[in-house]
């Protein structure tokens, strides 16, 4: 291998690392957190975090399930460890922005109380729903096998929605962690989607991996429309919401 492709692999490498520092509580290596433009080059790499995650997810199904217990409470757990995984990162974000944009009626206050650490009654139920949603689909799938299929998919192709949309839709503030991220080049937006593809096409088939696609592409289009509208762009609790409903969508495509 000659000392360009090593170069080229370190670099990516690097970048993959900063993405699971940045979407995950994982840690490894000097550094333990990612920061500034680095997040922006890392993104073509989130699906691949998104597959880890997704995998984790899969092997805690799978070893509730060896020990004995039932499906429903194996998904619960599933899901749990995904969560602690990602620190709730994703949920938080989830939460805050349905009480911002259900709880404000200015696009100042929407940002304030999305910036407020205290959940509301939006935000409550947002979770719940998302949560319950989340656990049905792994408890009606059933089986480790199927389970880890639509993990990976749904964690992956999520994550490969963000670059898009961070790239699609400029920042709503210009501090905090969205603007501190900056907007990714676009080719690795598009290598992000590329991978993003790939992977349902790969988990789900042709036929429930293109619906899933499609799916995808308009709930994000819907959310970029409705971030506009309601605070003028996005945040990383628009980004956090953008990839729950997008992990939401596939879990359920995946079970139709």
């Amino acid at each position: 291998m000659s000392s360009i492709d090593q170069a080229w692999l370190l670099r990516r490498a690097d970048e993959f690392k900063c993405g699971v520092l940045f979407l995950t509580r994982l840690r490894y290596g000097a550094s333990d957190s990612a920061s500034g433009g680095g997040i922006a080059e890392a993104a073509w790499a989130f699906p691949l975090v998104g597959i880890l995650v997704g995998f984790i997810g899969a092997v805690v199904f799978a070893l509730v399930q060896k020990i004995g217990l039932p499906a429903w409470p194996a998904a619960a757990l599933s899901v749990a460890a995904t969560m602690a995984v990602t620190g709730c990162l994703h949920e938080d974000g989830l939460a805050d922005t349905t009480d911002g944009f259900g709880g404000g009626t200015t696009r100042d206050q929407k940002l304030t109380i999305m910036r407020d650490s205290r959940i509301g009654t939006y935000g409550v139920c947002a979770l719940a729903i998302a949560i319950i949603l989340r656990v049905s689909a792994l408890a009606i799938l059933g089986a480790a096998g199927p389970v880890m299929v639509a993990l990976i998919a749904a964690h992956g192709a999520s994550r490969a929605v963000m670059p898009v949309f961070m790239m699609c839709v400029p920042p709503a503030r210009r501090d905090g962690l969205s603007a501190g991220a900056g907007r990714p080049p676009q080719t690795r937006a598009a290598a992000a989607a590329v991978i993003g593809v790939l992977i349902l096409l790969l988990c789900l088939g042709l036929g429930h991996g293109l619906v899933a696609l499609i799916v995808l592409a308009i709930a994000g289009a819907l959310l970029g429309w409705l971030s506009r509208d309601q605070i003028g762009g996005q945040t990383g609790d628009v980004l956090g919401a953008v990839e729950q409903a997008g992990e939401i969508a596939v879990l359920l495509i995946a079970v139709w």
